[in-house]
């Protein structure tokens, strides 16, 4: 097995644990979104869930372009973290100005998407160079 493989493995096993660490993140802000709507107490949890949200975004990011690296990988997951990140600001815009009609179907987007990522990183898609299928 040669180096740049090796490395290339290295990396795609970091993408896939902070794509989960994404898919987890967001299903947590549905928990909390829960609370805050049904108890006073949840508003909170729900605000550092959305920090957690953001800064788990932002290192999918840099894992994206890391893993992109010439010769390294598609520039394809570079893509999808700055349109999840560009949802998480929106989201996080949405929230503050208590726009509930567009801050819950974002967020229900924003975990469909997660969920969608999650499986094609798992089970090699997003992996593959752009031209091979």
């Amino acid at each position: 097995m040669s180096t740049r493989t090796t490395t290339k493995q290295g990396n795609l096993i970091f993408l896939r644990f902070v794509i989960t660490l994404q898919t987890v993140a967001v299903f947590v802000q549905a928990i909390s979104a829960g609370l805050l709507l049904s108890s006073p107490g949840g508003g909170a949890l729900h605000s550092a869930g959305a920090y957690g949200v953001f800064v788990v975004a932002l290192v999918h990011l840099v894992v994206a372009i890391l893993v992109w690296r010439p010769g390294c990988g598609s520039p394809r997951p570079i893509l999808y973290a700055v349109g999840f990140l560009g949802l998480a600001l929106a989201q996080i815009a949405l929230g503050i100005a208590h726009v509930k009609t567009l801050h819950v179907p974002l967020g229900v987007l924003m975990f469909g998407l997660s969920v969608l990522q999650l499986v094609w990183i798992w089970t090699g898609r997003l992996a593959q160079p752009a031209g091979t299928a």
